[in-house]
């Protein structure tokens, strides 16, 4: 009796390619007909390569995997399998590689669930509108340009002015949402700081970091992104509300026109490819609110795009502010001048954020912003030296007082209760400039206003707090 039954004696046939080339992360394979894109190559010597381009003779590949003896002559076979990462609540707090291998030196976990990583977006039909608001503990955002869970947020300035801040601000305030921060192409050091300071605010426990430093192979730069789409998508889709990170989308993109030219693909605009916009666009479409029939999850994204002295409508920039609902502009002259954090609220925006602010915030934001924009071009006059009407010199002292109340130290986030207190204070006209010290702490010591009590209870309750003092 036969030790296999099942066995049976047949032809089988299987392709084996050559590697004809090998430099720069990419490797050139010959014989491999049947290949195709996005599938996984495996090399002879234990090296993993992703097609990436096809043409009549040959095939161009990004490495995923490189041992020492990778050379040319190797021989390359096809694995018929899709690029996957494993997902699941073990890889929280864990520090990650776009392929899911650990980073932090502890043991790999056990994942019984794996995706893929480039799939297509949810359709509209399992969306919903954005209603359930996203806090950042900012007290700009929060208020003037607020953010609803799953809508996708641009960051958007110069090196150096504080996006990333931002970013970890809002991870660090949010305690009852899985977070993903998806570091691509940062220096050694900026990670040790980014996975300190999470740590350090006790905001590791909920949040997953995928890394690909400035020294890892461009393909793993490449598939950071949807790596970390991919691991909150799978959150997203188990009905959890989920944010990630994508710290940033300008390295991404040179990263995407490296590879590209080596494989010799057209160039087109300052030499990207001609699919760069595609290749954000579905990146970022994945991040969404789904409707209640499918759990009503959500994935809200941040990514962060750098510009070059504040121009905003260079090629890369102009490509994800069309794609997103909005964005965040830091500008480096409030910077300079010490107004942080430095956002320009005359370039900033939320499309839809607006729909997901609880109405008491809204109410009450809503008269500040006009104080602060009509301040904003009103100070231009001052610096005439012109002498101003009694109306106008209160608008301009009231406006530089709302400027001293906006500015927030760095990984200090405030609750919505208590920005909704400083909020109510300011428009009754019950602080004074005079009553603020040099770093404008006094606000941290109103106190936190149920949203849903009347707006009388507030009034008593922070003028109480206030004459406390």
């Amino acid at each position: 009796m036969s030790r296999f039954p099942d066995y049976e004696f047949a032809l089988r046939i299987s392709e084996q390619g050559t590697v004809i080339s090998v430099g720069d992360g990419i490797i050139w394979i010959t014989g491999l007909p049947s290949a195709s894109m996005d599938e996984i190559i495996e090399i002879e010597d234990g090296s993993e390569a992703l097609v990436f381009h096809l043409a009549a003779s040959r095939i161009g590949a990004i490495l995923l995997r490189q041992t020492e003896n990778l050379t040319a002559g190797k021989s390359a076979f096809l694995s018929g399998r899709r690029l996957s990462i494993g997902v699941g609540d073990a890889l929280l707090g864990r520090v990650i590689d776009p392929m899911g291998l650990p980073l932090d030196g502890m043991p790999m976990p056990d994942l019984q669930a794996r995706r893929q990583i480039d799939v297509l977006s949810p359709p509209i039909l399992s969306r919903d509108f954005v209603e359930k608001p996203l806090y950042t503990g900012n007290r700009i955002i929060d208020t003037l340009i607020p953010i609803g869970r799953g809508q996708r947020q641009l960051l958007i300035g110069d090196n150096g002015t504080g996006k990333s801040s931002i970013a970890l601000d809002t991870v660090i305030n949010q305690k009852e949402t899985r977070c993903v921060y998806v570091l691509i192409g940062q220096k050694r050091s900026a990670v040790v700081n980014t996975i300190e300071t999470l740590r350090t605010h006790g905001a590791l426990s909920y949040t997953t970091v995928i890394v690909a430093e400035a020294t890892a192979m461009p393909g793993l730069k490449y598939l950071a992104p949807f790596s970390g789409c991919t691991l909150a998508e799978s959150w997203m889709w188990s009905g959890m509300d989920t944010l990630v990170i994508y710290d940033d989308l300008t390295t991404h993109a040179r990263t995407y026109r490296e590879l590209s030219l080596l494989l010799r693909r057209p160039p087109g605009r300052e030499a990207y490819p001609g699919d760069i916009f595609h290749l954000h666009a579905r990146l970022l479409e994945r991040s969404t609110c789904l409707a209640s029939h499918h759990g009503g999850g959500s994935m809200t994204a941040f990514p962060i795009v750098e510009t070059e002295q504040g121009e905003i409508a260079s090629y890369i920039p102009t490509n994800l502010i069309s794609i997103t609902d909005g964005q965040i502009y830091f500008d480096s002259k409030l910077f300079a001048e010490g107004f942080l954090p430095a956002i320009d609220i005359r370039k900033s925006v939320s499309r839809i954020g607006g729909n997901a602010q609880h109405p008491a915030v809204k109410r009450e934001a809503g008269r500040m912003k006009l104080d602060y924009l009509q301040f904003l071009e009103l100070e231009v006059f001052t610096r005439f030296g012109s002498k101003l009407e009694a109306g106008m010199e209160e608008r301009i002292r009231k406006g530089q007082l709302l400027r001293e109340l906006l500015k927030q130290e760095r990984l200090a986030p405030m609750p919505i209760e208590q920005q909704l207190a400083w909020l109510v204070a300011y428009n009754e006209g019950l602080i004074e400039r005079d009553d603020l010290n040099e770093n404008g702490k006094r606000m941290t010591k109103l106190p936190g206003l149920s949203l849903s009590e009347s707006r009388e209870s507030w009034l008593t309750e922070v003028r109480s707090a206030l004459e406390g003092e």
